[in-house]
C-alpha cells in the first residue's frame, strides 16, 4: 500500500490505544500509521468503501479526522524530541479546522502530512495537508496540547 516502512508512531507508543482515528488496538477505526518524515510526520490512507459520503468521494469527517489525528501525533512527536525524552507526552486537541478544498475521491491513496508550525513546552502547532492522485483536498491547522495526571486522556497512550 505505502512505501513509508517500519513501525509507525502510534504502534512504538501507543498500541493498546482504542482511538477510532488512530489506535492501532480499534479493530473497527481508521488504525492510521503515521511515519517520521524530514518536516513531521507522514501518513497514507487506503480509504474503505463505508467512508464514502456519495459515491465516489470521502466523507469529510473522515477526512477531519484523519487530519485531527495525525496532526495530534505530529506535535506529540516534535514535543518529546524537543524535551528528549524517550516516550512522547500524551497530547489531545485543543482546537482545529480544516479546509476542504475539493472532493477527495474514494480509491487512490490518501497522503497527509504534518509539520509543525510552533512549537511552546507544553503545546504545538501543526500544519496538516490531505492530498489525493497529487491534489490538495483539504488542508488544516491545529492546536495541540499535552495532558497531565488527572485528566481523563492522561493514560490513553500507555
Amino acid at each position: 500500500m505505502s512505501g513509508l516502512s517500519g513501525d509507525s508512531v502510534q504502534d512504538l507508543f501507543a498500541p493498546s490505544s482504542i482511538c477510532f482515528g488512530c489506535g492501532p488496538a480499534n479493530k473497527n477505526g481508521l488504525r492510521i500509521k503515521s511515519y517520521r518524515s524530514e518536516s513531521g510526520l507522514e501518513m497514507e490512507f487506503s480509504p474503505d468503501e463505508e467512508h464514502q459520503a456519495f459515491p465516489g468521494m470521502i466523507n469529510g469527517g473522515i477526512i477531519g479526522t484523519l487530519l485531527d489525528c495525525h496532526g495530534n501525533w505530529t506535535a506529540a512527536i516534535a514535543l518529546m524530541d524537543q524535551a528528549g525524552d524517550h516516550a512522547p507526552p500524551c497530547t489531545v486537541t485543543a482546537s482545529y479546522s480544516i479546509k476542504l478544498r475539493r472532493p477527495t475521491p474514494y480509491g487512490p491513496i490518501i497522503r497527509v502530512t504534518g509539520e509543525v508550525t510552533e512549537i511552546g513546552e507544553d503545546r504545538a502547532n501543526v500544519r496538516m495537508t490531505l492530498i489525493s492522485e497529487g491534489k490538495v483536498c483539504a488542508t488544516g491547522e491545529g492546536l495541540f496540547v499535552s495532558v497531565k495526571e488527572g485528566h481523563p486522556a492522561y493514560h490513553r497512550w500507555s
